[in-house]
Parts: structure tokens; sequence; C-alpha cells
């Protein structure tokens, strides 16, 4: 049974169109997911983690080395149903290498309380934005109702941009929020130090930019009306850590049902892009990531 799920899940990851793209194994269990001067780097044994994210050699990602402090990875949503840490089978022990040709394709561990395994496939599309594509395989005998949700750690610097209203930005999981400002029709958060952790949930329209170090990071994802999120979650998360250390750019997939072996796909679009101006809300970077959002629907 758990065989026909796998063989199941691989057909629906391998829908994924390939084009322009490199994909290269540069470590024992590091893998590199190339486009232009754009280069992704994933590795299987620590969680199946993104691990840097570049532009011709400059990062974007943090490169901390404290546990849950750096990379990119992936959870099910929402969070009370496993609460802290994060699970271990996705998050932090090895994915089995399926496949490294036209795409990367990793699985993980199942997770015997949830009832998930977790696949991940890494590809480039025609534009050359790199897609990442989570499915969540229901390898339990029960009913399951699960959200994705994909974790982007970068340096606590910088600029943080979203197309939602202030009003749709609030405190998250209990925690103190951030202050958002709203400039060029878009709600911008700049980044501050405190000595506490703080978090929103917000309402956007599928994307999420960060701005930092001549760098300008576009996450697109599925749009999904407030309601139809997770309970207590939101299609967009922002969790920065106390002091500047680092901070999370947290996006989610519709909350939905799965049967026993049924499976749920959701897909995130990474592009990196050089900028030539500050890392600040301003007209010029506003009209830049309208640019980039326009450019990668």
């Amino acid at each position: 049974m758990k065989r026909h799920l796998i063989v199941t899940a691989i057909l629906l990851l391998g829908c994924t169109a390939a084009f322009a793209q490199k994909i290269k194994k540069i470590e024992e269990s590091r893998y590199a997911v190339t486009s232009g001067d754009v280069v992704l780097t994933v590795d299987a044994a620590r969680g199946g983690k993104i691990m840097s994210f570049s532009y011709n050699g400059k990062e974007v990602m943090s490169q901390m080395r404290f546990p849950n402090s750096f990379g990119g990875t992936f959870w099910t949503s929402p969070q009370k149903e496993w609460n802290w840490p994060p699970v271990a089978e996705f998050d932090t022990k090895p994915y089995e290498v399926y496949d490294y040709g036209e795409s990367l394709v990793l699985k993980s561990q199942t997770n015997k309380k949830l009832g998930y395994s977790v696949m991940k496939e890494f590809s480039v599309d025609r534009k050359g934005a790199i897609v990442v594509k989570y499915t969540i395989v229901n390898e339990s005998n029960e009913v399951r109702k699960v959200a994705p949700w994909e974790i982007t750690r970068v340096p606590s610097e910088g600029v943080v941009a979203i197309d939602g209203p202030l009003s749709g930005i609030t405190p998250g999981n209990g925690m103190e929020g951030l202050t958002f400002t709203s400039s060029d029709r878009l709600s911008w958060y700049v980044f501050d130090v405190e000595k506490v952790n703080r978090k929103v949930n917000a309402d956007g329209r599928g994307w999420l930019a960060y701005a930092n170090n001549g760098l300008l990071l576009l996450k697109k994802f599925q749009d999904i009306r407030p309601e139809a999120a997770a309970p207590g979650e939101a299609e967009i998360q922002v969790y920065v850590n106390a002091g500047k250390s680092f901070t999370e750019l947290e996006s989610q997939g519709e909350y939905t049902t799965l049967k026993p072996g049924q499976t749920l796909s959701w897909s995130v679009k990474w592009v990196l892009a050089p900028i030539d101006c500050d890392a600040a809300p301003s007209k010029t970077l506003a009209k830049t990531v309208r640019s980039l959002v326009a450019r990668y629907r």
C-alpha cells in the first residue's frame, strides 16, 4: 500500500515541466538547482532543507547555525497539531532522493502521529523561476485535514513587502505584532530590533517579497481567502526572532481534507534578482516588486 502511495505521489510531482535548468549533485547529500546566475542548494540529509539561495554568489538566506535559525523548510499546518519542536521527519531527518535529472525529487519518512509523509520537487520553469512543489501524502487510515506551510529564514535587516491592507495584518500565535506601514499600495515592514519574539498573520495576494543587500527575493504561491487558511493560521506570516538574528518569511496554502491515500500538492515559485535601489519603502522598489510579480504570474 505504501509503495503504491509513493508511486502515485511521484507521478503527480512529475507533471511539472522543466526548462533551461541544471540540477547537479555537489556533495554527498547536497544538490544545486541553477537558473542563470541564481543557485538554490538543498541538503537531502538535513530535512531536505533549502540551505542557500544566491545570485552570482551573493546570499539572501540566513546562514546562522543555531537550530531553526537558517535555511528553508516545510511543515504541516496547523501548528497546534504538533506544537513544538517541528516534526522531525519533515524538518530534520533525512529525505530519500528519488531523482535528480530534469527535477530533484525527495521524500521524507512518515510521521506516525500525523500519518503524513512529504515529497519535495525542485525544478525551473520556462521563465527561469525555481519552483518548489510540495506534496503531502496521507498514509494513515484516517481522514485528515491539513494545509501546506513553507518557511524561509532570512537575516533580520532590509524590508518585507506584501500586497495587503494594514487592517488585515494582526499579531499571530499569541505573540507581539510587527509595525507595518502603507505606501505605494503596498504594506511594508522595515526591520527593527526588540528583545522579544514577534509574529504577524496577514492576508495578501499570493506573494511575499524581501529586499536586502542589493537583492530582491520574491516568493509566489496560491492566493487564498482568509477563511481558507488552517485554524489560527494565515496565507502569509512573518516571524521576527528576538534581537538582530533571523526572520521567517512564511506562506501557507488552503486547509484541505485528505482521505486515506490522497495527496495535496502546492507550489511556490522562488525568484531572486539584483536591485539598484535602497532596501526601503519607495516608489522605485514598489515598481520593481510589482514588475517582478507580473513577470512571474
